[in-house]
């Protein structure tokens, strides 16, 4: 096996070969070697030692030990028949290693912090070989799969499911080459059957959906379209037939998609019950506790005196079970803005209970002109139109109505869900203080949704952008740039003709987690500092550049998709010459008592929720680690010195204010404190150099989590 497994490692590996050189694993008893440095000298660190341990609970072990932990090679046999043997690092199985579990199911391959990660080789108790990459435990990347009953797999994966671009090759010769998600056949791709019958077309959840051709050996064509009503798979169409004069004058291939859909089944995915991660190691330590496989978990809650610094969350970062505060104050009646609530509910509710559901996503230009706009009067008695209402006269208007209404469509907004969000029985939230621009805000009850207070210049760069952004969030699905639901406008009738305008927003922080820290981050570094004091800052305090005392790590295929699409982010504001953004980190710290439902943001098996984990998005409950760092004395430095120090959490984040663009206020205010202050410190400078200094610090600010 492991011959087989050096040439396929050396085969498949994207790496360069000569530094993928791994020795070979002993369990031989070995005299005590000097350790290896890891960056303090040679005798800052204990020697290795060979043992052989009967744990108390059962368990053995055998080879390299350092300081009360497994180090350097060895075996690690567990009571109900599992068992490692490769490298350590650390008392963490990290490097090249072999799993077998009591089944007889066996993985050989890199290994990471417990994980199967990397590249490996994975054979079941049922047959099934699978080898390529790994990510946490899922299969993730490129990889190769052969199933027991002569099926053939190879492409793409993503957190344990075939997708992405593959291939499928049935064991009676039918052929799949195209998109997938989820497992499952879907997007757009080609079915070849053994006896020469071709459909290439659009596919949904392994069958046929949206438009695609049909041809028959002889060279006959049926083009048409594919869809699922009633449960029932239906198709319309036109044939061609070839020029082969015995071809039928009239047919259609319904047969190969109902009767013969077993052709094209797809062998299901096996899910491991037991995942390396959740076995625990039992040393005797200064605590005697027994650790996790992983090194993340302490079953007693016991800290060893010699463990990793990042082997659990430190005690301040345990936060106490107590119920987070929520922001703002509840709008009743007899508050200086209720009828300004009650106007925006009833404008609401009227603009979206009237508009039916678009049925495309393709829009014409016509709907993107500034001049598209509808306005509605709400007299107190009801009108034809509008029901009699209790709140003041008002007019309502209706920015680009149909484009709104469809990118509501697109980010999957149900729009009687977007009506109780926010014109429900609940009232809304308004946050204690108006922002720097004087914009104020308000959350609805369930947290979905931010409503904004803009001006009319910021309404004017909204509209004018518009076509971009909406180009921009349909061709990037893990976009972090803010998600717009909605733009309105309130004028209340009398002598002031006051207009109030609101921009609708998803409120990033909507989640079950408790945002422990809140960050928003520009990389300036002039005025870029919380004035409370310490004692003051709590959960919902938002905390800025020159406060941020931690460096965000992203596990490597997260960190590559995060520095790709904040790339693209700033690309498109950079275009569209907008400045003063930035990136709002929410940190929820997972107490000690969690780590082993959640290690390092792997999902239990028992938790049965890897659908979740494979569809997860950017930016949303990332599961993620956090280095604590301490800054200098020097204040242009805005990432301080990391300590070592690792904290186990899940972030929120994305892009915000995307609405200031560099007009003269802007360039006038760049003049004036330039005057005074460092030119590159400051917010207000030209987008080019505001895209570069803010994609410069956010790449420092988060890294590759290794």
């Amino acid at each position: 096996m492991s011959k087989v497994w050096d040439r396929t490692f050396k085969k498949h590996h994207p790496l360069n070969r000569r530094s993928l050189v791994f020795p070979a694993m002993s369990t031989s008893t070995a005299t005590p070697t000097s350790s290896y440095s890891e960056g303090n000298s040679p005798s800052a660190e204990p020697e290795i030692e060979h043992v052989d341990r009967h744990l108390p609970n059962g368990d053995f072990y055998t080879g390299d030990w350092r300081a009360g932990r497994p180090h350097g090679t060895g075996k690690y046999l567990w009571t109900d028949g599992c068992m490692y043997e490769g490298e350590w690092r650390r008392g963490r199985a990290t490097g090249r290693g072999k799993f077998l579990w009591p089944t007889g199911a066996m993985y050989e391959g890199e290994f990471q912090n417990g994980f199967m990660e990397g590249f490996g080789m994975y054979t079941s108790c049922s047959g099934d070989t699978y080898w390529g990459s790994w990510l946490q435990n899922l299969k993730h990347g490129h990889g190769k799969k052969s199933f027991p009953n002569g099926d053939y797999y190879d492409g793409e994966w993503k957190h344990g499911f075939r997708d992405g671009h593959g291939k499928y090759v049935w064991k009676n010769g039918n052929e799949y080459s195209g998109d997938w998600m989820a497992g499952a056949i879907h997007g757009r791709g080609l079915l070849v059957w053994a006896d020469g019958y071709r459909f290439d077309g659009v596919w949904k959840d392994g069958l046929p959906n949206g438009s695609g051709t049909f041809k028959w050996p002889d060279g006959s064509l049926f083009v048409g379209c594919w869809s699922m009503e009633s449960g029932t798979l239906q198709q319309r169409g036109v044939y061609y037939p070839s020029q082969n004069p015995s071809s039928p004058t009239a047919r259609d291939p319904e047969m190969f998609f109902t009767l013969g859909r077993s052709d094209f089944e797809v062998c299901p995915e096996e899910v491991l019950t037991v995942m390396p991660t959740m076995k625990k190691l039992w040393f005797r330590g200064p605590s005697k506790s027994a650790i996790s496989f992983a090194g993340l978990t302490l079953e007693d809650g016991d800290v060893e005196d010699d463990w990793d610094e990042g082997a659990m969350t430190p005690p301040m970062m345990r936060w106490p079970p107590m119920e987070i505060k929520r922001q703002g104050e509840t709008i009743c009646e007899g508050h200086r803005n209720y009828e300004l609530m009650l106007n925006l509910q009833l404008g609401i509710r009227h603009a979206v209970g009237k508009q039916s559901a678009p049925t495309s996503l393709d829009l014409k230009a016509s709907a993107f002109d500034p001049k598209e706009k509808v306005w509605t009067r709400f007299p107190p008695e009801g009108s034809k139109h509008t029901p009699p209402h209790q709140s003041c006269d008002f007019r309502w208007k209706d920015y680009c109505p149909m484009v709104f209404r469809t990118l509501r469509k697109l980010f999957k907004v149900d729009p009687a869900d977007y009506m109780l969000s926010i014109c429900g029985d609940n009232a809304l939230r308004e946050l204690s203080s108006p922002g720097k621009s004087g914009s104020f805000f308000y959350l609805t009850s369930d947290d979905k949704y931010m409503i904004k207070t803009v001006k009319k210049a910021e309404v004017k760069v909204l509209l004018r952008m518009l076509p971009s952004y909406y180009k921009h969030v349909r061709s990037f699905e893990n976009t972090l740039v803010t998600r717009f639901f909605g733009l309105h406008c309130v004028k209340l009738a009398g002598t002031t003709q006051r207009k109030v305008r609101f921009v609708i927003m998803g409120n990033l922080f909507c989640t079950e987690y408790p945002i422990h820290r809140r960050f928003d981050l520009k990389g300036s570094s002039h005025g870029r500092i919380t004035d409370k004091p310490e004692t003051e800052i709590d959960e919902t305090t938002t905390l800025k550049d020159l406060d941020l005392n931690f460096i965000f790590r992203l596990q490597k295929s997260w960190f590559q998709e995060f520095c790709r699409q904040v790339d693209r982010d700033s690309d498109f504001l950079e275009q569209e010459r907008i400045m003063d953004y930035s990136l709002l980190v929410g940190v929820h710290f997972l107490p000690a008592d969690d780590t082993e439902k959640r290690t390092n943001g792997t999902p239990r098996a028992e938790d049965s929720d890897l659908t979740r984990w494979s569809t997860m998005k950017l930016g949303i409950g990332m599961p993620a680690r956090v280095e604590q760092i301490v800054r200098t004395d020097v204040v242009s430095d805005l990432i301080g010195e990391p300590t070592g120090e690792f904290h186990s959490v899940i972030l929120y984040f994305g892009i915000i204010d995307i609405l200031q663009d560099y007009d003269i206020s802007k360039k006038l205010e760049h003049a004036y404190k330039s005057m005074q202050y460092d030119p590159t410190s400051i917010s207000a400078v030209d987008p080019r150099l505001y895209s570069k200094r803010f994609r410069d610090f956010i790449f420092r600010a988060f890294t590759e989590d290794l």
